[in-house]
């Protein structure tokens, strides 16, 4: 499994991850039982404790996240396919997109290519994803202690 390959030897990264995922070293995760959602910090609905206010950036980049990639599969459609390249050539090919989509922004316009749709934290897949449900204990203290830091 590609996922478990990657977390197991994080290279001092870490891995934005859902709730689906299994607290352990190198995914950040939200807090679960948590309010989550930018829509549930609206209005005056200020974050109310160091796991809302973690949660609520961790949602902010989600969404920021989620919008880069859904321009790159917009742009490059051999991304939003089921994968069928041995894993270092999906790696390759992945910055090369990138490479290519950054090149377009500065020097010149697509105009095959619509805009990005507006995406919402709402649209996140939420489910499981074939990686073992056990929780890291001295993971999950460590996020504590950022969301802390951050409060």
């Amino acid at each position: 499994n590609i996922l478990s390959n990657s977390m197991s030897r994080p290279d001092g990264k870490f891995y934005l991850g859902d709730a689906g995922y299994a607290c352990r070293p190198s995914a950040l995760l939200p807090f679960r039982k948590t309010r989550y959602h930018l829509n549930e910090f609206s209005g005056r609905n200020y974050p109310r404790s160091p796991k809302e206010l973690f949660n609520l950036r961790h949602s902010s980049l989600r969404v920021t996240v989620d919008r880069a990639l859904g321009a790159l599969k917009n742009r490059f459609k051999i991304l939003d396919q089921k994968p069928f390249h041995p894993h270092p050539t999906q790696v390759k090919l992945v910055l090369a997109c990138c490479i290519l989509h950054n090149w377009i922004l500065q020097w010149g316009v697509d105009e095959l290519v619509l805009e990005d749709e507006e995406v919402t934290s709402d649209d996140l897949d939420l489910g499981g994803h074939g990686v073992e449900a056990f929780d890291n204990e001295a993971w999950k203290n460590k996020r504590l202690e950022w969301a802390q830091t951050m409060w």
